[in-house]
């Protein structure tokens, strides 16, 4: 099955959270070029060169309540338009450029994104409580440039 959206937000720190907007990004075998993480045991890494989040889920979590906002609760990439409960291990999404990313695994939230939250519910986007609710963490493919609103196609193995 293939899906489309777009790159809405491109997110870096120096570390920790919330992680702000930048218009383009060098997408490297390890991330993004300029964005670090405090704790290299949990974040980052080939396996974990980037966190995805859904603008939709977002805002949904606005809507109930939740202080969150993109980049809040450390994502590399805010991508809109697609269904995020049909993403898996595996799935890939490709831009306009070429870079390649593949699904690795969901994340587990942890304390750092407390704030994000009402009364520090960080499990309301655990994939174990909430499946389809959490983040992605993704390895690179292909490396290259991004920008904001970039198309993203997305192609989900199982769903062909």
């Amino acid at each position: 099955m293939m899906l489309m959206g777009y790159v809405y937000q491109i997110n870096i720190s120096e570390g920790g959270v919330p992680k702000y907007p930048i218009n383009s990004a060098l997408i490297t075998q390890l991330g993004i070029q300029g964005d670090s993480h405090h704790d290299g045991q949990h974040h980052g890494g080939v396996e974990r060169a980037l966190c995805v989040y859904s603008l939709e889920r977002i805002q949904a979590l606005q809507n109930e309540g939740h202080p969150i906002f993109p980049g809040s609760v450390g994502e590399n990439l805010t991508i809109s338009g697609i269904e995020w409960e049909h993403l898996e291990t595996g799935t890939l999404l490709r831009f306009p450029s070429g870079v390649e990313l593949e699904l690795t695994r969901p994340t587990t939230p942890c304390k750092t994104i407390l704030d994000s939250f009402l009364a520090g519910n960080i499990q309301r986007i655990s994939h174990k409580h909430n499946p389809g609710w959490s983040r992605w963490y993704a390895r690179v493919n292909r490396v290259g440039v991004i920008h904001c609103g970039d198309s993203v196609e997305v192609i989900i193995p199982k769903l062909d």
